[in-house]
């Protein structure tokens, strides 16, 4: 009995905690049953004086604020100050950069659903839409994959085209001749392109990412914008950006590219200006750039500019056609034929006029890239991402249905089933966190540790869509020629997986690196606490954050618990049946979450920057927290339809299980493992409750993404692809068979029906779809149907030869 008391105890101060009660009131709350307990059980004297005495030392670190400053506040301050981790400039700005957003919500344990579901769906104005539905279309069918493979180029047309119609131009404001898109409209066209072509995306999407044109919005002068922006617009200028050198790749702390302040002639006149010294490489669009923006390190040793020797990282832009610059080689990234390439430049002489942002932003270039660089993570990269997986949804649903063996579709085995649905589910679960962070784009916000998460996890599992779509199509996606539609897609695919921060990079120390700190609700604050000059200040309002810190640690480690152990079923979570379990799930994981995370940063300190797969751990359950948010919420827009359960489903059981997957990965090697194991009580009381999809979801997704075109579930999934109609296109092709073998089912099945039951005997080289006819199984119409049906089968099912001649390579013709 007394156990029982005590129980009651532990879980009632458990669950005031998760209320988030003041602590007076909890304190209150246990003393009275604390004396209830001493009236009416058999609880031992020592037992209720020792709760007592535990009562009274909390409330006197609570109400006596001068002691626990002494006592606690001050060690704590001093131990604090010793465990920060080093930091460097470039390290500091990367962490002030962007903004905070959803991740902040569910990096306090309590995401509000409420406040996400409020947001509005991301819409397109007219001009957007008739852009995607007349441009983007017109372009992605002038251009074929397997032949901007083999000229390596895009076509003549295709760039013009590009420039005329203003491709280059989706984030330049209208004033500049520019579209003046929003973010979800540029994402929508980048995915667009993305389904037709890997070069032609990958040729759009740079100069709207990071580079001249969005930095010259944020931080150019009114002179600057004037001038480059509308060449820009009209593609009279051609773009690229270069940071990445040979020995530093993208680590701008070890740069080695330099700009010297020294006077030198310009236009016929001395002025003060920079002469560069740089070596660049794998610089996109590189070379055919007339205008390059390049990253570099200033100094001025004669001091002509102030007493500052070492002024920093520094942005400008170049012309390419300068004595001294050297643009124009190539590189050949996977056999991609999108243009990229290394540049470099040997005493380059140019004014500060070409300083972006002009003499006022010398050394001030990495925070200028830091607050830029969420664009191209957030919109894209993942638009490129969720482009493949839709793309190949698209095909390899279609490719399951045509395609035969032992005379029974591929969709029809357990083993194909799988790898579609991960592509279908894949797919939709990208496409929703794609969704949802173009809208906090065009909300305002710079999310960078969203953005990448965003960046690794919609390249990742784009990558993964296209090995499982590789893996149906056999061989078909191997042999190589205009007639496979899969293969270079499968080339290109490690390619975006290793631009703008390699994704172990990413994973391993960037999402939970930086967002441990950017989306804390305190560790930001006591960090510039700990720099501070004025001690005592100082220690005073550490002393006020530190105390919200313990009862935010508190109230997670009792959400922990209390949910963990199902307490919260009967809370308040918005939206139908199927989606508050999910959102109660989440809730338990987020609480988790911020616990594991606060202990880690604990124990640690600035050693976890160097424990990078506990990082990763941590990096991937917020991450997947963040994936999951964006599917609910994508449902919740679309109005909770029933026919897209399954996916929602398929989504939230993959992301889940992810996350706790990882949890469990994370206890397993927690630094302290008796505290490892005492957690793991909290996190899994009843053991794990989500391991990924079952085997009847899976049939159900592969099932939507082989149903016929119009359905409602797959034409949501499709929304955005491109879907070719030209005669002789193979994915037509692919929509072509689909449609006849759909019409001609009935018929095939009667003809099975007849050859099982012995009213068909085929002679030696007879299709049997004649023998069927000659038998009067089949009218002449209805065999003529089943003809159609089988050629059009078999279209699909070909593959490309060529002549021997044909594959010699031309002289001096790389291949």
């Amino acid at each position: 009995m007394l156990l029982l008391w005590l129980l009651v105890l532990v879980l009632g101060a458990a669950y005031l905690l998760h209320r988030r009660l003041a602590p007076l009131q909890i304190l209150a709350a246990i003393a009275a049953y604390t004396l209830l307990m001493g009236l009416f059980s058999t609880a031992p004297g020592w037992l209720l004086m020792l709760i007592w005495v535990v009562i009274a030392l909390k409330a006197a670190f609570f109400v006596l604020p001068e002691m626990r400053r002494k006592l606690f506040t001050t060690p704590m301050f001093s131990w604090f100050q010793r465990t920060l981790p080093p930091m460097s400039q470039t390290e500091r700005e990367a962490i002030d950069a962007g903004t905070v957003w959803w991740d902040g919500h569910l990096f306090s344990g309590r995401p509000d659903w409420n406040t996400l579901l409020d947001y509005d769906a991301p819409r397109l104005t007219e001009e957007e839409q008739a852009f995607i539905d007349g441009p983007t279309e017109q372009l992605c069918a002038m251009v074929s994959d397997w032949q901007i493979g083999q000229d390596l180029d895009l076509p003549p047309q295709a760039w013009d085209f590009i420039k005329q119609h203003g491709f280059f131009a989706l984030i330049i404001p209208k004033e500049y001749g520019g579209k003046g898109f929003s973010a979800y409209a540029h994402s929508q066209v980048a995915m667009k392109l993305a389904t037709r072509s890997g070069d032609l995306a990958s040729t759009v999407m740079v100069p709207n990412s990071l580079g001249p044109a969005e930095l010259l919005l944020h931080y150019g002068t009114d002179e600057q914008r004037s001038h480059y922006l509308p060449r820009l617009a009209r593609g009279d200028d051609i773009p690229c950006f270069a940071l990445t050198g040979p020995l530093a790749g993208s680590d701008a702390g070890a740069m080695p590219d330099t700009g010297v302040i020294c006077k030198g002639q310009w236009q016929g006149e001395e002025v003060i200006g920079l002469r560069l010294n740089w070596e660049k490489r794998y610089i996109t669009l590189g070379p055919v750039a007339t205008l390059l923006g390049l990253a570099f390190k200033a100094y001025d040793p004669d001091h002509l500019l102030g007493e500052q020797t070492e002024l920093g990282i520094s942005l400008a832009l170049i012309p390419t056609d300068l004595p001294g610059v050297e643009i124009g080689r190539r590189h050949l990234p996977l056999g991609a034929a999108f243009m990229n390439g290394p540049n470099s430049g040997k005493d380059v002489f140019v004014p500060l006029d070409c300083l972006i942002g002009g003499q006022a932003m010398l050394g001030k270039g990495w925070m200028m890239l830091m607050n830029c660089l969420s664009v191209g993570r957030s919109i894209s990269l993942p638009a490129v991402g969720t482009g493949a997986a839709k793309y190949t949804s698209l095909v390899t649903g279609q490719y399951a249905r045509v395609r035969e063996q032992f005379n029974v579709p591929l969709a029809a085995f357990e083993g194909i089933q799988e790898s579609l649905a991960r592509i279908g589910g894949n797919a939709w679960l990208m496409d929703s966190a794609r969704l949802l962070t173009a809208k906090a784009v065009d909300l305002g916000e710079k999310p960078s540790v969203l953005s990448a998460i965003l960046k690794y996890h919609l390249t990742e599992r784009g990558r993964e869509c296209i090995q499982h779509a590789m893996d149906v199509h056999g061989g078909k996606g191997i042999i190589m020629g205009p007639n496979n539609y899969l293969g270079r897609n499968w080339q290109g695919a490690p390619i975006f997986i290793t631009v703008e921060g390699a994704n172990i990079l990413s994973r391993n120390l960037m999402i939970f690196g930086q967002g441990a700190i950017r989306c804390h609700p305190f560790v930001l604050r006591e960090m510039a606490l700990a720099g501070r000059e004025d001690h005592d200040q100082a220690l005073n309002e550490f002393d006020d954050l530190l105390l919200q810190h313990i009862l935010f640690a508190a109230g997670n480690a009792a959400s922990t618990l209390v949910l963990g152990l199902g307490l919260g079923h009967f809370e308040k979570v918005p939206g139908d049946a199927l989606s508050q379990g999910y959102f109660r799930a989440l809730n338990r994981q987020a609480a988790a979450f911020a616990l594991l995370a606060d202990l880690s940063m604990m124990l640690l300190g600035g050693a976890l920057k160097r424990r990078e797969r506990l990082s990763a751990r941590l990096g991937d359950v917020l991450s997947y927290l963040y994936l999951s948010s964006a599917a609910l919420k994508r449902y919740h827009d679309l109005g909770s339809p029933e026919y897209l359960r399954p996916l929602l489903r398929w989504a939230l059981e993959e992301s889940l299980g992810q996350a706790e997957k990882a949890l469990d990965a994370l206890l397993d090697n927690f630094p302290n493992r008796f505290l490892g194991c005492a957690l793991r009580v909290l996190v899994f009381p009843f053991g794990r409750r989500h391991t990924g999809p079952s085997d009847e979801l899976d049939a159900e997704v592969a099932a939507l993404i082989g149903r016929r075109k119009g359905d409602p579930a797959l034409e949501e999934l499709l929304a955005g692809c491109f879907r070719p109609q030209a005669e002789g296109d193979p994915v037509a092709a692919l929509q072509t068979a689909c449609d006849l073998l759909d019409d001609a089912a009935p018929l095939h099945k009667a003809l099975h029906q007849a050859v099982k039951e012995g009213k068909v005997q085929v002679a030696p080289g007879q299709s049997v779809i004649d023998a069927a006819i000659e038998a009067g199984v089949l009218q002449a119409e209805e065999g003529q149907r089943l003809h159609q049906a089988e050629q059009a089968r078999r279209v699909v099912i070909d593959v490309d030869a060529f002549d021997k001649d044909v594959l010699l390579p031309e002289a001096g013709k790389v291949r």
